[in-house]
């Protein structure tokens, strides 16, 4: 379990938390329920902002794994590509207050639509590429703001106040078991080919490690 903590857990804490401002009573997109970083993200949610309300997008195959996370609107992104409209549904038109967001240019303009006013977008990756139009108007109008953070680049004093806030915050929580990461399967290091294969075909839901010794 310790293996899942530094990344996918402190990834998800400094931008939701850290980079995002998430509070309590908010409402949160994350894009992608399933994976290691979205699913460390959920759990984050509801042990330190119990009653933040979250909005999480997922293929079809991990919906119900993405409910029993208790999470408050799962959309399907096979059926629902573009998802603000349910957003809109779902927050009575107030929008999200927070988006953490791996996908990129794709997902860009249903996004911004479903931000609130004030809402920060904070883009973590761009598996569905770089660029893409943006409605400067109505981001200027809603003061929004779009965040671009990676952790691995980071100056080594950051990382370490990174750490050390999540240390405080954060980590009495799986101390307590509030929060117990989610593994899908642990690999001997001889099966590193299965388990990329694993990921590969996104079969997995959580993390997958591989024990070394």
């Amino acid at each position: 379990e310790a293996a899942c903590v530094c990344e996918s857990y402190i990834t998800a804490f400094l931008n939701l938390f850290m980079v995002g401002g998430l509070k309590d009573k908010n409402t949160v997109i994350i894009h992608g329920g399933g994976g290691g970083v979205n699913t460390a993200g959920l759990q984050l949610c509801k042990a330190l902002v119990p009653q933040t309300k979250t909005i999480v997008t997922a293929h079809p195959s991990k919906i119900d794994r993405v409910k029993a996370l208790g999470v408050d609107l799962v959309i399907d992104y096979t059926t629902t590509p573009d998802f603000a409209e349910a957003v809109k549904e779902f927050t009575a038109k107030k929008g999200a207050d927070v988006i953490l967001d791996h996908v990129g240019a794709k997902y860009l303009a249903p996004n911004m639509n479903s931000l609130g006013y004030a809402g920060r977008l904070v883009i973590i990756g761009v598996i569905s590429g770089i660029k893409a139009e943006l409605n400067l108007a109505l981001m200027m109008v809603k003061r929004q703001q779009i965040i671009g953070s990676v952790l691995r680049s980071r100056p080594v004093k950051d990382k370490g106040e990174i750490v050390a806030e999540f240390t405080r915050t954060a980590l009495p929580k799986f101390a307590d078991r509030s929060i117990v990461p989610i593994i899908e399967k642990v690999f001997p290091l001889n099966q590193v080919v299965e388990a990329h294969r694993m990921m590969e075909e996104d079969k997995h839901f959580g993390k997958i490690v591989l024990k070394v010794a």
